[in-house]
């Protein structure tokens, strides 16, 4: 058995293997729905200007009260939160299934997306808490904590690959509609499965005293920053995505702009899992200042790309930086805020990301259509080089953590501490 096999099978025994099967097909359903809306109202509306606004609204839905579940999730526990926010998101997207068949009107459509965006439980960000803490009450160290980190990111590394190819075959097979139906299953059940597991309440926030309001906790400056990495890594997706589809367009391949994507997503989540073997030595802030001159140097080659060939061996490439650099983020924002306020800060850093996301993929949509691929990827370019500097100019700090315990878990949970370890 290698050291990383170890790890990651002591990174699976902390909440036990079913913890991590419901909470990715929970997670299943986000990477399932963006592509999913798109393709459903485009084809039932016939107009990829609905389509787009609809697609916005759930972004945009997701972005805005992604945090908010996070503060919920870290005020009152995760598994009151998790169970409304998955049925409420189970029949939002229903919703939209059924609206886009009728065919209703744009505004009511795009409405519907939005509470779809808005309710989506935010499963990764809360299975990287609920980890976190797990690993932190078994007394674990910063390297164990940093693979389950890394674990989890993996795991969403591979949602958004299967997630839209899912979509993707569904909408050959059958019809877009059957792949959100789908999705709208996972949430009532594999999110419902993931709220109700046992090791939802491995750790619960502080109560406040009597009559008495919890004191919000103030978030370092670098936290912020952390922040901006996130949404400018979010901002390489869109514009990648952007200049990948407007390149394989242009080649008269545009049916390999998906497995473009997905072969840059695979590589992306093998180098995520491979971090456990970074040596401990080197520390959170060095490993993003590293990510971010890898992000730099693996994605300049795109402005020379002009084959299918070299797409795929250019993004495969870029592929590498990727993981490093969110797990790395994740990682530095679990030490710097406390743990009254992790739920909320790790899903603030996904709604980050997808925020980012949308706003570069419509700006670098248009560049791409204006001058050519190669302007779409330059966005990604600088995006990376902006990475660079937050990275190169922030000096990350660890946080105590006063205002929260742990809690006694049942029986057959895994161990319990009586403390947090972070050192």
């Amino acid at each position: 058995m290698t050291a990383v096999s170890a790890t990651y099978r002591r990174v699976i025994a902390l909440g036990g293997p079913l913890l991590p099967v419901v909470s990715f097909l929970g997670r299943l359903p986000t990477a399932m729905c963006q592509l999913g809306s798109l393709l459903l109202v485009a084809e039932t509306s016939g107009s990829l200007t609905t389509a787009g606004l609809v697609g916005g609204a759930l972004a945009a839905g997701q972005t805005a009260a992604g945090p908010l579940t996070g503060r919920l999730a870290d005020r009152h526990g995760q598994r009151p939160v998790v169970l409304a926010a998955c049925w409420l998101n189970a029949l939002a997207v229903a919703a939209l299934v059924a609206a886009s068949l009728a065919r209703i009107a744009t505004p009511p459509l795009a409405a519907i997306g939005l509470l779809a965006g808005a309710s989506v439980p935010q499963i990764g960000p809360l299975a990287r808490t609920r980890t976190v803490a797990l690993a932190r009450r078994a007394g674990a160290d910063d390297r164990l904590v940093g693979a389950a980190l890394s674990f989890e990111g993996t795991l969403d590394e591979v949602s958004f690959v299967l997630g839209p190819a899912l979509v993707g075959l569904a909408a050959t097979l059958a019809h877009p509609a059957v792949a959100l139906a789908l999705a709208a299953a996972l949430l009532a059940g594999c999110g419902s499965a993931f709220a109700l597991h046992r090791t939802a309440t491995a750790l619960r926030p502080a109560e406040a005293p009597a009559g008495a309001r919890l004191p919000r906790t103030r978030l370092p400056g670098g936290v912020w920053a952390m922040r901006a990495s996130m949404a400018l890594q979010g901002a390489m997706f869109g514009a990648c995505q952007a200049g990948i589809t407007a390149l394989t367009a242009h080649l008269g391949r545009p049916a390999q702009a998906g497995l473009v994507y997905a072969a840059m997503g695979v590589m992306s989540a093998a180098a995520g899992l491979s971090l456990a073997l970074v040596p401990a030595r080197i520390g959170l802030p060095a490993r993003w200042r590293a990510a971010g001159v890898a992000l730099v140097a693996l994605s300049a080659p795109l402005l020379c790309v002009r084959t299918l060939g070299a797409l795929y061996l250019a993004v495969v490439v870029l592929g590498v930086a990727f993981a490093p650099h969110l797990i790395t983020v994740f990682g530095l924002t679990e030490r710097a805020v406390p743990a009254s306020r992790l739920a909320e800060s790790m899903a603030f850093l996904t709604s980050a990301v997808v925020g980012g996301q949308a706003l570069a993929l419509a700006f670098s949509g248009r560049l791409a259509d204006a001058y050519g691929p190669q302007a779409a990827f330059a966005v990604a370019v600088g995006a990376a080089a902006l990475i660079l500097a937050v990275a190169a100019t922030t000096r990350p700090t660890a946080a105590a953590r006063p205002v929260t315990r742990a809690v006694a878990a049942p029986a057959d949970s895994a161990p319990s501490a009586s403390a947090d370890h972070r050192p």
